[in-house]
């Protein structure tokens, strides 16, 4: 029988991060382009954002334990436990729970496609196939070393930009930039996630970008990631406010984890760097808001 620290376990330490600072970003850039003159009228959006973006996360999390776990593709992990693989709870328990996490996103999906404009809701709907088939169905294609992309995408550039549309109802382009910094340090958890797992996935047979790209060039793909990031802060600021640079205080928290990649470091070694990102991500997008919310 599974415990309740089971069930937090499979929601993944890198999890609150991820679901947070894409909305954080999000709503500094609608803050700045104007939506919160009258907050009253957008508040509510912001925590549906919330609620979309964290529920996917949990989802997208018990998903894959679910799929890898009756894969057999965790059955010698290195990294945080797997309920499925360790045997904690069963398949179709997990299962379960991935459905019920993408449910309350759905709900809450519907309810801001419906105060905003319906097409959104061919984008969640688009965002949920992605992160159930990213390891799940008979070809997934996080075992094809395409789960990078779907990261970038959807835990980037479509939650900052889907957030900050339904504030404003328009595009702006800040939002972009601020969805190619969350989404390259989102991406980075990843990339050193599967740098970790490259022994294990080459045994399982499972194809990640790191695996296809090797050790050496994976550890540089990180520090090329978490450098676009600093380059996305650069471009927040010139089409907004200086002040966003600030935000460049988040390599003062990547650098540890950087220094860690390039040192080589494998293994359980590793695993700090996962939540040391998260911690730079979310760094990244609290400072991007704070700078866009007290210059709008």
């Amino acid at each position: 029988m599974a415990t309740s620290a089971d069930w937090l376990a499979g929601a993944r330490p890198r999890t609150l991060p991820a679901a947070v600072a894409p909305v954080l970003a999000g709503t500094g850039v609608a803050a700045y382009a104007g939506a919160w003159d009258e907050w009253q009228g957008v508040w509510w959006k912001a925590l549906l954002a919330l609620v979309v973006s964290l529920a996917l996360q949990v989802a997208v999390n018990y998903a894959n334990d679910y799929s890898d776990g009756i894969r057999g593709t965790d059955d010698d992990r290195v990294g945080p436990m797997r309920l499925v693989g360790s045997g904690a709870a069963t398949p179709a328990a997990v299962k379960r729970a991935a459905f019920l996490a993408f449910g309350v996103a759905g709900v809450a999906g519907l309810v801001l496609a419906a105060s905003t404009a319906w097409w959104l809701v061919a984008v969640g709907a688009v965002s949920v196939v992605a992160a159930w088939y990213y390891t799940g169905g008979s070809t997934p294609y996080g075992y094809l070393g395409l789960g990078e992309v779907m990261v970038f995408v959807f835990f980037g550039l479509v939650a900052v930009i889907g957030t900050t549309y339904v504030q404003t109802e328009t595009w702006v382009w800040p939002a972009l930039y601020a969805g190619i910094g969350v989404g390259a340090l989102a991406c980075a958890i990843l990339v050193v996630n599967n740098l970790r797992d490259i022994p294990t996935d080459t045994a399982a047979g499972k194809r990640t970008l790191a695996v296809r790209l090797g050790d050496g060039r994976t550890r540089a793909l990180y520090l090329l990631l978490v450098l676009a990031a600093a380059v996305a802060v650069v471009a927040v600021a010139g089409a907004t406010t200086w002040w966003a640079l600030v935000a460049l205080a988040f390599l003062a928290v990547a650098l540890p984890a950087v220094r860690t990649v390039t040192d080589g470091a494998t293994g359980p070694d590793l695993i700090p760097v996962l939540q040391q990102t998260g911690l730079a991500e979310l760094v990244w997008a609290a400072l991007v808001a704070a700078a866009l919310v007290l210059r709008s």
